[in-house]
């Protein structure tokens, strides 16, 4: 039998950074600083790129934390410079790569944990709404104004802000493009934690941490079962649950942690 090919190298990405602040535990940052870590094209495919390859390998990671360069901005949106007088072809080409990055955010395997640090305002918004929770510093601000542009939220914003704040408060949100705090985005369901300038990274990395300790097979069947769940009926949800529960009967990781809470110990979990 012939060998598997690898999975390609990653890239030499430009415009994000990645770091490795834990065991299994991936940092990456949005690195743009001069332009407030505005979405450009290479910062579209450069995030498509290393999201979508987690769909094949995650290179021994088991959360990502996703943050901006700075303490300034997470991410002010599409870079509005560059768009300037971009042709409606360019435009909606460009538009294809975010809708496909937000995509592979959405769809990636592993929990993706937005440390958002300053503005997040368009699509910096949309990618956070992307993640599966949200941290914030006291000091981040969201807004969704592509409506005050003649456009509107087309990055998964109509759709992951009414999931995670309700229709009502979305449609506020995005027929007003009026900013909210992250406190307000506490209140709303759709920031899990408000921190300090200062502890926002280290709280979400110590969150990614404690997700990472955990069996990571269990870790991503529970992530696709709330995420598909919801979409479904309850009588499907509840059918689909116990169809990701019982995949994880056989697993070594399952017999491993029984024996090492039997044992007073701490699991070792490998993920098979």
């Amino acid at each position: 039998m012939s060998a598997l090919p690898m999975p390609p190298a990653l890239p030499d990405f430009t415009t994000i950074t990645l770091e490795r602040p834990a065991e299994h535990v991936l940092l990456v940052v949005l690195d743009r600083p001069d332009a407030r870590n505005a979405m450009n094209t290479q910062m579209g495919l450069d995030l498509m790129a290393l999201f979508e390859r987690f769909q094949v390998t995650t290179d021994g990671a088991r959360v990502v934390v996703l943050t901006g360069r700075g303490d300034k901005a997470f991410c002010a949106g599409g870079d509005l410079k560059e768009r300037r007088g971009m042709s409606d072809e360019t435009w909606a080409t460009q538009h294809a790569i975010f809708e496909r990055m937000v995509r592979a955010i959405v769809n990636c395997p592993i929990p993706v944990i937005a440390a958002v640090n300053g503005a997040a305002y368009g699509g910096g918004c949309e990618i956070s709404a992307a993640c599966d929770f949200v941290y914030a510093s006291d000091t981040a601000k969201f807004a969704l104004t592509e409506v005050t542009l003649g456009i509107m939220p087309g990055a998964g914003g109509t759709q992951n802000l009414a999931r995670a704040v309700g229709s009502r408060r979305a449609k506020e949100i995005t027929l007003t493009g009026r900013p909210f705090t992250a406190a307000d985005g506490e209140r709303w369901g759709f920031v899990n934690q408000v921190c300090t300038p200062q502890s926002l990274l280290d709280e979400a990395i110590a969150t990614a941490t404690r997700i990472a300790e955990n069996a990571p097979i269990s870790v991503r069947q529970i992530k696709q079962s709330i995420g598909r769940g919801l979409d479904m009926s309850l009588a499907d949800g509840l059918a689909y649950e116990i169809e990701a529960y019982n995949r994880m009967v056989p697993t070594e990781d399952r017999h491993e942690g029984v024996n090492a809470f039997n044992e007073k110990r701490k699991p070792n979990f490998r993920g098979r």
